[in-house]
């Protein structure tokens, strides 16, 4: 057990034409013992590159990684006490499943084989393989197979575990499963883990805390709530949640009653904390999570304030909730082409999948101002957020 230090660690390659390519931008990260942490973001963003850089499969540019006290930075894979589990299994086909559990303590320890014989049964008992260990890989399923990747990383009792993708390869349903048990195993474990994936549902769902990357460079750390519910900028506001956050492009104005934001259809008013902070600002990006929006039926209602007119384009029943894409404005539509035309102004609310809505349906969207998130709509960076303590379950008004 060990707590692992990023310390402005960098990876720059070089091309073929001989340019620089910074993977990762001096990213700095404390990962405490026996914490489960998540490195999320897109593909390409550098968090298999910073992973590696962990293991020892990639040398550092920049910067220092640290295993408690010890700089490892030019320590070889083999004694950095850190196991990895990688996304295509790596299993040896030719062997058995006790034999590629056992190899790595082979070669690379003391251990007798009676102590080897044991590490190997006890891990494939926690793994539910143990009537396993005399099949081969190509014998056995894929969930199986990862679970012998885990029980091989699990017979070394490294002081961190490293995982890059471990559940890619699985179906839906299966992966749900492991995800579970991956949480379950890890607590029992009680062991630093670093665990990489693009899918932001498997980052909400398992990390203690994430760390979320773009272009190489750390956007922000966190507990899935804190990077859910306030977002260090606008990146983060976007890739963290699914539907993702609705944006809307609005102006600050000044008036008698204090600040508004005036957007192509919305004109709105906020109270006198949000207007100081975005103080000096000309123009701003109001974010709101689907799930806070409230939509009323228009009936002939003068949608104003903190509301907005709509017609409902598409309708995603997904059984619990139904996800609705509204256009905005007053405009009558005409055929289904022009609801979808997407060039006009859409944002998405999820309501309740007992709500009848249809396609057509002119609607009043109701956007709460302690439910708004502001970002500077030059760089991106959240200047409001809603609260984590004031996050309430919101009731559709459908």
């Amino acid at each position: 057990m060990a707590e692992t230090t990023l310390d402005n660690v960098t990876k720059v390659f070089t091309d073929d034409d001989g340019s620089d390519i910074v993977a990762v931008d001096e990213v700095s990260i404390d990962i405490e013992d026996g914490e489960f942490l998540v490195l999320v973001g897109p593909s390409g963003c550098g968090k298999s590159t910073t992973l590696r850089m962990i293991a020892g499969l990639e040398t550092i540019t920049d910067g220092e990684i640290r295993l408690d006290d010890r700089v490892i930075n030019d320590i070889p894979a083999k004694d950095r006490d850190i196991a990895m589990v990688f996304q295509s299994y790596a299993l040896y086909p030719h062997m058995t499943v006790r034999e590629n559990m056992s190899f790595g303590l082979e070669e690379s320890t003391e251990l007798s084989d009676d102590e080897i014989t044991d590490r190997v049964e006890e891990a494939a008992e926690m793994m539910g393989i143990g009537e396993l260990l005399d099949r081969k890989p190509g014998e056995l399923s894929g969930g199986q197979q990862q679970r012998v990747a885990l029980g091989r990383a699990i017979v070394r009792e490294p002081a961190v575990f490293l995982m890059d993708e471990p559940l890619s390869n699985l179906d839906a349903k299966l992966r749900a499963q492991m995800r579970t048990e991956l949480q379950q195993l890890q607590e029992e474990l009680d062991t630093a883990t670093v665990y990489v994936t693009h899918d932001q549902t498997e980052a909400m769902t398992m990390g203690d805390r994430i760390a979320i990357l773009n272009d190489g460079e750390l956007q922000q750390v966190g507990t899935p709530l804190e990077c859910y519910h306030e977002p260090a900028n606008q990146f983060v506001a976007n890739f963290i949640g699914e539907p993702s956050m609705n944006f809307l492009d609005v102006d600050v104005r000044e008036t008698a009653d204090g600040a508004t934001l005036v957007g192509e259809h919305l004109e709105y008013a906020v109270s006198d904390d949000i207007a100081d902070s975005i103080e000096g600002r000309s123009d701003v990006v109001l974010g709101i999570r689907p799930e806070d929006i409230d939509i009323e039926r228009d009936e002939g209602r003068q949608a104003g304030g903190h509301e907005v007119p709509a017609q409902v384009s598409v309708v995603e029943p997904t059984g619990d909730e139904n996800i609705v894409y509204l256009v905005l404005g007053n405009d009558e539509f005409g055929d289904d082409t022009e609801l979808l035309d997407t060039d006009r102004e859409t944002i998405i609310a999820t309501i309740d999948g007992m709500s009848t809505v249809n396609s057509g349906d002119r609607v009043v969207a109701h956007i709460p101002e302690d439910a708004i998130h502001l970002f500077d709509a030059r760089t991106g960076e959240a200047v409001h957020n809603r609260r984590v303590e004031n996050t309430e379950p919101r009731i559709p008004n459908v």
